[in-house]
């Protein structure tokens, strides 16, 4: 499976249903509320304005006529339920855009090279997970999704010696952190002299 960025998830579609049934259980355990609470596991979003941008792609899910797994539900305090989307295709608007919000949207592939155009059909490329038992894939995959950051079979936390940017509108552009970080502080310049009489 290939997520492609934190709210698309990119699985292959013999092991879908299995997988969504691991999640549900996982997600169980997810208290919402105050996150200075040990007990919390999500706590609300930044903003009301926010809040009212996620819970739009509920409504859009909806009206896509999309299968909610689980989750779906918002309540007062801008919290957004833990939510699994199923059947988003590539025109969606969950697929298309970032949500940035507790909502996964989940598309099945047949084989690597349409998992690999699913992760690249997009206009964001900052992070994406390979999760794969198979270490040719995992290698192939990696190099083809057009992402600043690709992580195997786990979580990347970054490393200050590590670069960490995106792809196409990801990102500003640059890097920041390691070495790569400094070409964001100079400027390159070139300059050719006529010396007369040299060489």
């Amino acid at each position: 499976m290939v997520p492609a960025q934190g709210d698309t998830l990119i699985v292959h579609a013999d092991i879908k249903d299995a997988l969504l049934e691991r999640m549900a259980v996982a997600v169980k355990e997810w208290k919402m509320g105050n996150p200075l609470d040990p007990e919390h596991r999500l706590g609300s979003l930044v903003s009301k304005s926010h809040f009212d941008k996620v819970r739009s792609y509920l409504d859009q899910a909806a009206a896509e006529k999309l299968r909610v797994v689980f989750g779906g539900n918002v309540s007062e305090g801008n919290f957004v339920e833990p939510t699994v989307v199923d059947g988003v295709g590539p025109d969606s608007l969950l697929f298309v855009e970032e949500i940035f919000g507790p909502i996964l949207s989940v598309t099945t592939f047949k084989d690597v090279d349409e998992a690999i155009a699913l992760a690249n059909d997009s206009v964001y490329g900052l992070a994406a997970s390979v999760y794969t038992s198979s270490l040719n894939n995992a290698i192939r995959i990696s190099r083809a999704i057009r992402a600043g950051v690709v992580t195997v079979n786990c979580f990347g936390e970054g490393d200050i010696t590590t670069p960490f940017g995106g792809y196409k509108e990801s990102g500003f552009g640059g890097r920041d952190k390691s070495v790569w970080a400094h070409d964001q502080y100079t400027e390159l310049k070139t300059i050719w002299i006529d010396v007369p009489g040299a060489g």
